[in-house]
């Protein structure tokens, strides 16, 4: 809001329509601030189940092959592999479960304050031109009277 409100003050003395083109520069500048890292933790939050299932997928692989090479004989032969393929799928999930949290709160929150930055900055724009309007109309009124 520092940043709209400043360049606001900065474009006060500009017509309506500079006045509104520089806010929203300034308001998509400061969008993609607040935006920057959530692709990131949107790509975290997507990406973590699937190389959750990949290390399952090769710890069932693993299972297999020790199958191959041993028979069925060996419930120890299996397990390393089955292990790991539970341990990957619990790493995943424990990844990914609390990033898509964080990842769509923090995405409702830059929503909510992308709305109030473009409420405010119509506030600034109608206050600025009441403004304007009261200084044209106050030296002629004085001239009036």
């Amino acid at each position: 809001m520092g940043k709209l409100l400043a360049a606001g003050l900065a474009n006060r003395h500009r017509p309506r329509e500079i006045l509104m083109e520089r806010l929203e520069d300034t308001g998509r500048h400061v969008v993609y601030e607040l935006e920057r890292f959530l692709n990131t933790l949107g790509t975290i939050a997507g990406i973590s189940p699937l190389l959750g299932l990949l290390g399952t997928v090769t710890g069932i692989i693993r299972s297999f092959n020790a199958i191959q090479a041993g028979g069925m004989g060996d419930p120890r032969a299996l397990s390393g592999g089955i292990a790991e393929a539970l341990i990957a799928t619990v790493a995943g999930l424990c990844v990914a479960i609390p990033s898509l949290i964080a990842y769509r709160y923090l995405r409702g929150k830059v929503e909510r304050i992308v709305v109030e930055m473009e409420k405010n900055a119509m506030r600034m724009a109608d206050a600025v031109e009441a403004a304007h309007v009261r200084e044209h109309r106050s030296p002629a009124s004085a001239a009036a009277a």
